[in-house]
């Protein structure tokens, strides 16, 4: 599938999911999933979905497949939190959402604690 083509689905999901339509959304985020598993933007949206509909096993499947940009670290540590506190995995929640605040700490960002 074409880069245009994935960038369209994720937009119309993303319009079916604002306007009360989460089964329609879910639906063509499987199907970017599926297409290409390691695609970070279409699976975080997807498990967001997964997390919504009460299946956080799945969703943390989803979320530790894909390769996430750079710019949606936040976003995977959300998510990958989320699932495990949802699994009822609150120190692997805690140590995830750690590595993640460690991990934005720099010289830059001394104020991050």
């Amino acid at each position: 599938m074409e880069a245009d083509d994935r960038q369209f689905l994720l937009t119309t999901a993303w319009l079916f999911a604002r306007h009360g339509q989460a089964l329609r959304a879910r639906t063509l985020c499987e199907a970017l999933v599926e297409a290409d598993p390691r695609d970070g933007v279409s699976a975080a949206a997807l498990a967001d979905l997964l997390l919504d509909d009460g299946e956080p096993d799945r969703a943390l499947r989803v979320v530790m497949a894909a390769d996430f940009p750079q710019e949606l670290a936040r976003v995977e540590a959300v998510l990958e939190t989320r699932a495990l506190l949802a699994l009822g995995r609150g120190a692997a929640a805690r140590r995830r959402w750690s590595r993640y605040i460690e991990s934005s700490k720099g010289r830059s960002r001394t104020w991050v604690k």
